[in-house]
């Protein structure tokens, strides 16, 4: 390859990279706001599902997302919740605060529409420590949280929190 076509090359690879990492940064900026919303929540895979009611403060830049709320379960059970990721490129890492096993950290990457993270728990959660977290962008005005997790007796995915939430 010649030093003009290597050149020319070097220059698409890095416009390409400064248009996805535009593209990033105005997808985290669209989660900036105050949202409400409802789901379900279990503790392990194997418990009930509780219906919940939950706020979120989202706070976000070009190259961060702060989730920052509270939500409510059986009328009287409050849990804040909490996430904070940063991008680097492609990649997201963060911790997440809520379990009740401690903070758990957070890492993962952008696909589409939805963050995609592999939650590694503070201590064992259905038998271990790992789980996921998507955060998705479901319109203009709405996301989904979702954390999966593996049974440890069936080895099938369980959806064990699921919040569609909308700007308020």
């Amino acid at each position: 390859m010649n030093s003009f076509a290597r050149f020319l090359l070097a220059g698409c690879l890095t416009a390409a990279a400064g248009a996805a990492h535009a593209d990033d940064a105005d997808f985290l900026r669209s989660f900036q706001g105050n949202f409400a919303g409802k789901g379900i929540v279990k503790v392990t895979t194997e418990a009930p599902t509780v219906n919940v009611s939950c706020t979120f403060n989202s706070d976000a830049t070009s190259t961060s997302l702060s989730l920052d709320g509270k939500c409510r379960g059986l009328v009287v059970v409050t849990r804040a919740i909490s996430a904070d990721l940063k991008s680097s490129g492609a990649k997201y890492t963060g911790v997440y605060v809520g379990s009740r096993t401690g903070p758990a950290q957070l890492s993962g990457s952008r696909s589409g529409n939805a963050i995609n993270l592999g939650i590694s728990w503070a201590k064992e959660v259905n038998g271990d420590r790992r789980a996921r977290l998507t955060v998705e962008k479901t319109d203009s005005n709405g996301m989904r949280l979702t954390v999966t997790d593996v049974d440890p007796k069936t080895g099938k995915t369980v959806i064990t929190s699921r919040i569609d939430l909308t700007r308020t």
